[in-house]
C-alpha cells in the first residue's frame, strides 16, 4: 500500500516514513502543499497524511483542489491541538480523519488501517491461494511446510500478485506502486525480489508460482 507525506516539518516527517516504512506501507515524503498536489496529480497513491500548515499551499488548500478535480484518494489530515476550526473545516473539506499532533505511534497506524479500509474489494486480514497464505498482520508467507516473515518490499510485492493472481503485472507497475513513481531504482531490483520470492516458495513447498512472460510481466499462478 503506497501512501503520500505531506508535512514539511522534516525531522517529524522523516520520523513518520521510518513508522509506514517498518510498517511495510511505501511512502513518498514532500514538504510543501505544492508539491503535494504536483504529486497527487501524477501519481497514484492508496491514502495520504496532510499537514495542515505548510508553506506555499495549506493542507485545507491541497485537499479542496483534489476533491474539486474528483480525486477520491482518502486523506489523513494532521493538526496541531489548539487548531479545532482546523478539524472542522477539514472534515468539511472532505477529509477522511484528522489526528491531533503530537500523536501515538499506534494511533497513526489505526488511523491509516481504518481510513484505507475501503480501498481494497479484499481487506481479510489473510490472503489464501492454493496452499499458501499471506499474513498482512504479521507479514508472514506460509504453507504447511513451513513459514517466513517477509521483508517490507518482498511483502508488498506477495500482497500485489496475490491481490492480483492470475492478472499480468508489469515490472513499472511494482516500481510505480511500490518504490514510487519517481523513484531512481532500477528496473531490475523488480526481478532480485521476484526471485528472493521464488525461492521462498519453493522452499515452502508451494502449489503456486510465479511465472514471467518476455516484455509482459508476472502473474501468480496455481501449479496444474
Amino acid at each position: 500500500m503506497r501512501l503520500l507525506l505531506a508535512e514539511d516539518e522534516k525531522s517529524l516527517s522523516k520520523a513518520i516514513i521510518a513508522i509506514l516504512q517498518k510498517n511495510n506501507y511505501s511512502a513518498d515524503a514532500v514538504y510543501n502543499g505544492e508539491e503535494a498536489l504536483a504529486y497527487l496529480e501524477s501519481g497514484s497513491y492508496d491514502g495520504v497524511i496532510l499537514d495542515v500548515m505548510m508553506p506555499k499551499l495549506d493542507g485545507i488548500s491541497v485537499l479542496k483542489t483534489i476533491r474539486a478535480q474528483g480525486n477520491t484518494v482518502p486523506v489523513l489530515m494532521l493538526t496541531a491541538k489548539s487548531e479545532v476550526d482546523d478539524k472542522v473545516l477539514g472534515l468539511d473539506s472532505g477529509a477522511n480523519d484528522y489526528l491531533t499532533k503530537p500523536f501515538h505511534t499506534k494511533e497513526l497506524l489505526a488511523r491509516i488501517r481504518a481510513m484505507t479500509r475501503g480501498q481494497n474489494e479484499q481487506m481479510d486480514a489473510k490472503l489464501h491461494l492454493g496452499n499458501i497464505t499471506l499474513d498482512r498482520a504479521t507479514f508472514e508467507l506460509s504453507s504447511p511446510a513451513g513459514s517466513f516473515r517477509l521483508a517490507n518490499k518482498e511483502f508488498q510485492m506477495m500482497e500485489m500478485l496475490m491481490l492480483n493472481h492470475n492478472c499480468m503485472l508489469t515490472a513499472e507497475r511494482f516500481l510505480e506502486k511500490i518504490w514510487g513513481y519517481d523513484s531512481e531504482v532500477e528496473i531490475n531490483v523488480v526481478w532480485v525480489y521476484i526471485s528472493y520470492l521464488r525461492k521462498k516458495l519453493a522452499a515452502l513447498h508451494a502449489d503456486v508460482q510465479i511465472r514471467a512472460q518476455r516484455n509482459a510481466g508476472y502473474v501468480l499462478e496455481e501449479l496444474p
